[in-house]
């Protein structure tokens, strides 16, 4: 029986595709839920897979 040769690439996390095409999954932050900016009630949320944040006009 002949030798197991291994692949050159390790396999590496890739990153989300769907975060990659603007996909992205959305969850409230629960340390800062609001904060009032200008007057405005504004919410903070993070995108779970990518981490990403922005801020929400409620």
């Amino acid at each position: 029986m002949g030798d197991v040769i291994p692949f050159g690439k390790k396999p590496t996390p890739k990153k989300s595709t769907l975060c990659l095409n603007n996909h992205h999954k959305w969850e409230v932050v629960k340390e800062r839920a609001f904060d009032v900016k200008q007057g405005k009630l504004v919410t903070q949320e993070r995108c779970v897979r990518c981490r990403k944040t922005r801020n929400k006009l409620t």
